[in-house]
C-alpha cells in the first residue's frame, strides 16, 4: 500500500505579528488526526548556550539559539510518517527539562518558528511557505502586552529587547526570505480571509491524501 507523504506546510514571521493566534486559529478547524502543529520554541538551546549582548543580556533572537539541525532532521522524519518526540521548552525556566511531548505524522504538518525559512535545510522540505506580517507599532504594542503579562517582563525591557534584539533579527533573518513565501499574511487586523483560503487548500489536500492511502 502506498502511504502518501504529508503536506508539510512553514509558518513564519516576526514576534507579536500573530503566528500563534493564527496556528490556534487553524488548530481548531481540524482534529489531531489531520493536523500536526511544531514549533521552533521547543528547539531553544539551554540558556548558558546563548550569546550575550553589549550590555550582558542573553539575545534569544538569533539563529544560533536554537538547534536548527536537530528541528530540520525531526522535521524530515514527520514527513516521512514517522513519530518524533521533544521536551518542551519553557520559557522563563530556559535551564529546566520541560515534559516530554509527542508528535505524530498527520496529513497536514505545519511547522512554526522564526528562523524556519533562514535554515535552508528546514526550508527546502515545505511544499507551502506563510509568512505572517503587522506593521511594527502593532506589533510592538502586543508584544508589550503579552510580555508584561504572562512573562511579568517590565516595559522598558521588552522596548530594550524589540529595538535591539527583535528588529534586528527581523530585518537580517526573517524579511529577506519574504519574496520566497507563497502566501503573505497581512495581520494589523484580522486574517480572517487568509483562514478561509487556508481551510479550504488544508481540506483539499487531506481528501488527496485518503485518496492516496485507498489506492
Amino acid at each position: 500500500m502506498h502511504i502518501q507523504k504529508p503536506y508539510l506546510v512553514g509558518i513564519t514571521g516576526g514576534s507579536a505579528m500573530g503566528k500563534t493566534h493564527f496556528l490556534n486559529s487553524l488548530k481548531k478547524l481540524f482534529s489531531t488526526d489531520e493536523l500536526c502543529v511544531i514549533s521552533q520554541d521547543n528547539y531553544y538551546k539551554l540558556s548558558y548556550e546563548h550569546q550575550l549582548d553589549a550590555e550582558g543580556n542573553i539575545n534569544f533572537d538569533l539563529p544560533e539559539c536554537i538547534d536548527l539541525a536537530a528541528f530540520a532532521a525531526d522535521l524530515e522524519k514527520l514527513h516521512n510518517n514517522e513519530t518524533i518526540y521533544r521536551n518542551e521548552y519553557l520559557f522563563q525556566h530556559e535551564n529546566q527539562v520541560g515534559p516530554l511531548l509527542t508528535f505524530k505524522p498527520a496529513p497536514i504538518i505545519v511547522c512554526e518558528g522564526l528562523f524556519i525559512f533562514y535554515s535552508e535545510a528546514i526550508r527546502n522540505q515545505f511544499d507551502l511557505k506563510i509568512f505572517i506580517q503587522a506593521d511594527e507599532s502593532i506589533a510592538l504594542n502586543r508584544r508589550l502586552k503579552r510580555d508584561s503579562a504572562e512573562r511579568n517582563i517590565p516595559d522598558s525591557y521588552i522596548r530594550y529587547q524589540w529595538h535591539n534584539h527583535v528588529m534586528p533579527a527581523y530585518e537580517k533573518y526573517l524579511l529577506p526570505f519574504l519574496s520566497q513565501a507563497d502566501i503573505i499574511v497581512n495581520n494589523n487586523n484580522h486574517f480572517d480571509n487568509s483562514l478561509v483560503v487556508l481551510d479550504d487548500h488544508f481540506r483539499y489536500q487531506i481528501e488527496k491524501n485518503k485518496r492516496s492511502v485507498q489506492l
